[in-house]
């Protein structure tokens, strides 16, 4: 193993300095995106890898936690669509009787309740239950309170739509849980 060059060095000191403080959020991010505890840790850690590989590439003074989102979601994607492609191919796997050779056997995220305990189930539930895009665009804006210009730029679409994704995802959110907030006296039963 080689040693540092003092520059390495001093770069990578930076790196910890600026990066690590993120990880948390990363790995909650990741957490949201995969919804499987082990997928969003090797998302981080992928995450994590690429960043320090360029990180002469960030320019120091603007929003490292957007440029580190911005790296997690694309590593997210670029997983997702080869996952997507293998289970295309190996589509004829399944057994006689309907049941697959890939079926899971008890819960594939044992630690995500401790996680998702911050916020009531039904509103996990009804976050969770979003489609992915406005899902997304709601878990980055309400809670990891990123800007839309931010989330924009991370998700490699015009702000608009990023506008236009968290007005409709907030409109189910409110439709799926109004009774949620009657309940809980949050709004007034008309």
């Amino acid at each position: 193993m080689r040693a540092l060059t003092i520059t390495e060095a001093a770069q990578r000191a930076r790196f910890e300095t600026e990066a690590l403080l993120h990880v948390d959020a990363l790995y909650s991010f990741a957490l949201k995106l995969s919804r499987v505890r082990d997928d969003a840790e090797d998302l981080v850690s992928d995450t994590l890898l690429r960043a320090l590989e360029r990180w002469d590439q960030y320019r120091l003074g603007t929003n490292i936690r957007a440029w580190l989102f911005t790296i997690l979601y694309h590593v997210f994607v670029s997983r997702k669509r080869r996952i997507d492609a293998r289970e295309v191919r190996d589509g004829d796997d399944e057994r006689e009787g309907g049941w697959s050779t890939k079926n899971a056997v008890g819960e594939a995220d044992p630690e995500s309740r401790f996680y998702d305990s911050f916020l009531d189930d039904e509103i996990v539930e009804a976050i969770d239950a979003l489609p992915d895009e406005y899902r997304t665009a709601v878990v980055l804006s309400d809670i990891r309170e990123l800007r839309y210009a931010e989330i924009a730029q991370l998700l490699g679409v015009p702000e608009g739509t990023v506008k236009s994704r968290l007005f409709r995802g907030r409109r189910l959110l409110q439709g799926r849980l109004r009774g949620y907030a009657e309940e809980m006296g949050y709004i007034r039963v008309a």
